[in-house]
């Protein structure tokens, strides 16, 4: 259904055939105006193991419209982009790291402006140092940063279902009326 809406253009190969290809280069972009209008989305959190097609099913009622997902949510890279399921981050975690449990980095409070911001600390030599300024310093370990990041592209917006057909109606017009 998504590359449905991509042109069809005329490729020469090095051998001088010419074939009959699938424009993947052809992009649109979602109006800022759109993107931020609230009232056009809900937020989600991905459950484990959900899929862009079990939640375009749950929500829109067609898995094919999975696409309309990733777009509204630039996921770009269904593999590094979305979450994994418990299985491959225990996976991924170990096979990333020697030390799982090992000290990726430290967080501090911000003391001035949004309170509620950690402040990533890196360099292990001004945690040790005898400042007073990182006693407070939280260790957070390889597995808890891996946790925070898949926590973080757990948390998706979703198009309201009674705007899906005229955002992909509008989808179809923009990809066959744009050029390149």
């Amino acid at each position: 259904m998504y590359f449905d809406s991509f042109p069809i253009i005329q490729y020469g190969s090095t051998d001088g055939t010419i074939k009959n290809v699938t424009n993947l280069l052809r992009r649109v972009a979602i109006r800022t105006k759109v993107k931020t209008n609230a009232a056009l989305f809900d937020t989600y959190d991905i459950k484990s193991g959900e899929t862009p097609e079990i939640i375009a099913d749950k929500f829109y009622d067609d898995p094919e419209l999975h696409w309309v997902i990733m777009l509204v949510n630039n996921v770009t890279d269904r593999y590094h982009d979305w979450p994994m399921n418990e299985q491959q981050f225990s996976t991924f975690v170990n096979e990333k790291y020697s030390n799982p449990d090992g000290i990726h980095h430290h967080e501090i409070t911000q003391e001035s402006g949004d309170t509620t911001q950690k402040i990533e600390v890196y360099d292990p030599d001004l945690i040790s140092s005898d400042t007073d300024a990182y006693t407070s310093a939280t260790p957070i370990t390889n597995r808890e940063y891996e946790e925070s990041e898949q926590d973080r592209k757990r948390k998706i917006r979703l198009l309201d279902p009674e705007v899906v057909d005229t955002f992909v109606d509008e989808f179809k017009l923009l990809m066959r009326e744009s050029f390149i």
